[in-house]
Order: structure tokens, then sequence, then C-alpha cells
């Protein structure tokens, strides 16, 4: 266990399992997405952590003589610090904890908005190789209504800088964020940013509401669409369908390996397209003879 302290609950990418988890700020500048709940508690309200904390804790990992290759800087909007920030805590990290070999962390498109090509480039020079992008979407008519605060463009301006500093972009998409009536659009133009992106990894996971839907559900309403409810397997599947149908990527790493998934899809888009287009087929025609998730194994 390392010595830190947290300000709970801290949340971080599936893959980050065996990563430090350095919390730099506490909770998320934004957090008005109504699909997400992570940050809603009275004690995660945003605010950044003071360096001289951070710096104490990067010295306390150190001297506990616990060894880590890999670093995570929490919670969900480290990147919103400024650039000299950033700078600061990666030559800390690089300092106190030499053997480190990669920082990663989550990255709203907005926060790069104040931060050039060249200055991403000099934190990926110190360290910092991957940022986790929630896209959730590409379609702008449903980022308006779950109240990203992004659109189609503003997310492919940010993945294009990240590539143009030389890291590395995993990028995450939501089955179901639509609903049935804006499913296929939600599918086609995300599918449509990710060609645009050419991402190094993209996942998707479906959407669900452990807290209940109600805040999620208001604004499809509220704008004459027809009432909001989750998608069936079978349209998950169907959506899925669409969306790997349009997706011309060239060596992205795709998992749909989520905990939230009925279907279990691992695969590199495009070698692997045909093969997995055919498992999603093989789940709407013939359901029943396809290895699913039960209900009861599925979580967030």
């Amino acid at each position: 266990m390392y010595p830190l302290d947290y300000t709970e609950p801290v949340f971080r990418p599936p893959s980050e399992w065996k990563s430090l988890i350095l919390q730099v700020t506490n909770g998320c500048s934004w957090n008005k997405c109504t699909f997400c709940d992570m940050y809603t508690s009275e004690n995660k309200k945003f605010k950044p952590k003071k360096i001289e904390l951070i710096e104490q804790e990067i010295i306390k990992v150190a001297q506990s003589g616990m060894k880590t290759g890999r670093v995570f800087l929490a919670d969900g909007d480290a990147m919103m610090l400024p650039f000299n920030r950033l700078k600061e805590i990666l030559e800390l990290i690089k300092l106190h904890l030499p053997q480190v070999s990669r920082v990663s962390s989550y990255c709203l498109p907005r926060n790069l908005g104040n931060k050039s090509v060249e200055q991403l480039a000099r934190l990926k020079e110190l360290g910092l190789k991957l940022m986790y992008v929630g896209c959730e979407s590409g379609d702008d008519e449903v980022l308006a209504l779950v109240e990203k605060g992004e659109t189609y463009q503003s997310s492919l301006i940010a993945l294009n800088k990240i590539k143009q500093a030389g890291m590395k972009s995993s990028v995450m998409i939501l089955n179901g964020l639509g609903g049935p009536e804006l499913s296929r659009q939600h599918a086609i133009n995300s599918a449509k940013l990710m060609n645009e992106a050419q991402p190094n990894f993209l996942s998707t996971l479906v959407v669900s509401f452990p807290l209940g839907e109600e805040r999620f559900a208001k604004n499809f309403t509220k704008n004459g669409l027809a009432p909001y409810r989750q998608l069936t397997q079978q349209e998950l599947f169907a959506e899925m369908e669409t969306l790997l149908s349009e997706l011309e990527l060239e060596k992205t790493i795709f998992r749909s390996d989520h905990a939230s998934n009925y279907l279990v899809l691992k695969g590199v888009l495009g070698s692997d397209k045909a093969s997995l287009l055919g498992q999603v087929r093989a789940a709407l025609d013939h359901p029943n003879e396809v290895e699913l998730r039960q209900e009861w194994q599925r979580g967030l």
C-alpha cells in the first residue's frame, strides 16, 4: 500500500491498476456531464492540490522503497493545471522516482486549449506519455444533451494536439448515450471522429446510472425528443455494429471489455475489423449461442 492520503473516492482507468495513483487535483473542474456521478459527493469539490503536498507525497513513496514504473495523475481533471505546474510535478517525479517510465492522465479536450503543442511535447519529454480522453460521442446533438461542454471539433483539435506532441491517446466512447432515437447518428459520428483522429487506443463501455437516470434523462424531453430509455441488449449490439462498420482505423487497439459490456470484444482496427463485426453479428442473430455477460456479472 502506497503511503498516500487520498480524498475518496478515487477513480482511474482500468489499465492503470498497477500504477501509482498520484492525486494532484480533487474532483473535476467541469463536473456538469449528466451521465457522470463520479465527483458529485460533497468532499469531491474541485480543488488543485498544493505543490508542497504533492512533493511530500512523492518523497514518501520514494522513501518507502516501493517500486512503481508508472504513475497516473488523478483525479478526473489533472490536465486543467497550467503548463508550469504540470512541468513542476513531472520534474518532481523524475527527480524522486527515476524508475518511472510513463506518466498518464485523464484529459478533457478543453484543457488543452491553453497549452501549445510545444508545451505538450515538453511534458512528454518529462514522462507524460498517455492521455485518456473521454470523448463519449462524436455527435454534437448528443454531446449538447449530456452537457459535455465539448463538440466534435473541440475533441478533434485536442486529439490532434496530443498526436502532434508525440503523446498517445486512449479514447472512450459511451454506447447507448443517445438512447434509441439518436443511436445511429451517435455511432456514425463517433466513428467519423475516430477516423479523423486515429487514436492509439479506443474503448467503449455501456452508459449506466447507478444513482438513477433522472438527471440525465431530463434534457431529452426538454429538447423535444422521446423520453430517454437505456438501450436493450440487442439495440446495443446494433449500435456497436454500426460503429464498427463505419470505423476506418489503421492500427488502433480496440477494447470493449469493460464490466458494463455484454459482449467482450478485443482486437486491432483495422486488421481485426471483419472478425469483430462477425462476433457482433453473431450476437445479433444468435444471442443464445454466444458467450455474453449475465446481468449479475455486469457493473460500472
